[in-house]
């Protein structure tokens, strides 16, 4: 009995430590504190560009494995998010396990903000999908490696609206490489999910006159679009089966799989999700051979970490709406790149982010 219990474990341990070393980690943190039921995981992919930043997430995981699986695919992207956006920033990401809208409170918050403060400045937090700028306040009573802050606090603010627009600007290359202009006047976008940052992104597309179709498991998030707009919704099931111009997942990950990609009847895929490929290789050549326009994910979304990293990096609004307008142009390279070589448009931005990184390495190794 007791050497089948140790086998298990022996197991186990690999199976993680063959993770984070398939995926090139440097640093994975376990947080747990009973008194408030605090469990989340850090990951720290790579500091060779500064110390890694990346937001929060509370979720409600089906198991510790696949909390775990987010958070090395979370800080991972990071990595490449923050080296092809041009900051100085390294890749990491955060989870909290649990119930966003009923498990959060103050004590857990405070709690997991000493976890960051013991990691020394390695790992910076800010906001991600269950978290909001309030919540950063809280955390950042026991840490300083917080950002995100409200500006009245000296913080950059909710960096949602700029994670949108720069979703709107990555759509807009994705429109100009398909339809030959950049106009989303008339086009369909099918919008999947309505959080902080999708919302803000369909304020950008009713401006513009898109005809957005939209669909979210919350029904007080669909309310709270269709009191500002007209717009038709669906079933979070149904949305795969439209035919559009746009696809836009705007909630979690994975959601371009062989199930979807058999049923999409749509040129582009471009939405402000992380992870949106549930296999990059698979899925990035799927979209490829499909002749899907696909916008990378940790490109598209860069716009909030350009705002939380001026917040570090103590740079004005200018440079912020300025950065993050300029993705367009990086996108529109990368799905240019990916059309010309015939190669996915993932695997194109990856590689610009760790030529970068390469470079800088090189730099920090020369005496």
């Amino acid at each position: 009995m007791t050497d089948t219990i140790a086998k298990t474990r022996t197991q186990t341990t690999f199976s993680i430590f063959d993770k984070i070393e398939q995926m090139g980690h440097e640093q994975i943190t376990f947080c747990h504190d009973a008194k408030t039921g605090l469990k989340a995981i850090v990951g720290v992919h790579n500091t060779v560009l500064g110390p890694a930043l990346g937001g929060t997430r509370m979720w409600t995981y089906a198991s510790d494995e696949e909390a775990l699986q987010d958070a090395l695919r979370l800080s991972r992207g990071m990595t490449f998010k923050n080296a092809v956006a041009g900051l100085n920033l390294g890749g990491g990401k955060a989870v909290i396990i649990g119930d966003a809208r009923t498990q959060k409170n103050e004590p857990l918050l405070r709690r997991y903000g000493k976890f960051i403060e013991s990691l020394n400045g390695k790992y910076i937090t800010a906001e991600d999908v269950g978290m909001s700028e309030a919540d950063m306040e809280y955390i950042a009573m026991e840490t300083k490696h917080v950002t995100g802050l409200n500006e009245k606090m000296g913080g950059a603010g909710d960096p949602s609206p700029y994670t949108a627009l720069g979703t709107y600007m990555g759509i807009k290359a994705a429109a100009q490489q398909v339809f030959g202009n950049d106009s989303l006047a008339g086009k369909r976008v099918l919008v999947q999910g309505t959080g902080n940052v999708a919302s803000h992104m369909i304020d950008m597309l009713a401006k513009e006159n898109a005809e957005i179709i939209i669909c979210d498991i919350f029904e007080d998030r669909l309310k709270a679009i269709t009191d500002r707009h007209k717009v038709q919704v669906v079933g979070t099931d149904e949305i795969y089966d439209i035919e559009a111009d746009v696809y836009a997942p705007c909630a979690l990950g994975a959601t371009v799989n062989d199930e979807t990609l058999a049923r999409l009847r749509t040129p582009i895929i471009a939405g402000c999700a992380n992870n949106q490929l549930k296999d990059e290789k698979i899925h990035g050549d799927a979209c490829l051979q499909r002749g899907i326009v696909y916008v990378p994910d940790f490109l598209i979304n860069a716009g909030g970490v350009i705002n939380v990293y001026s917040e570090y990096a103590k740079m004005p609004k200018e440079w912020v709406v300025r950065k993050t307008e300029a993705l367009y142009d990086t996108c529109l390279e990368v799905i240019q790149r990916s059309a010309n070589e015939q190669r996915n448009a993932q695997e194109v931005a990856i590689e610009i982010a760790l030529e970068r990184i390469d470079a800088i390495a090189h730099i920090k190794t020369v005496r």
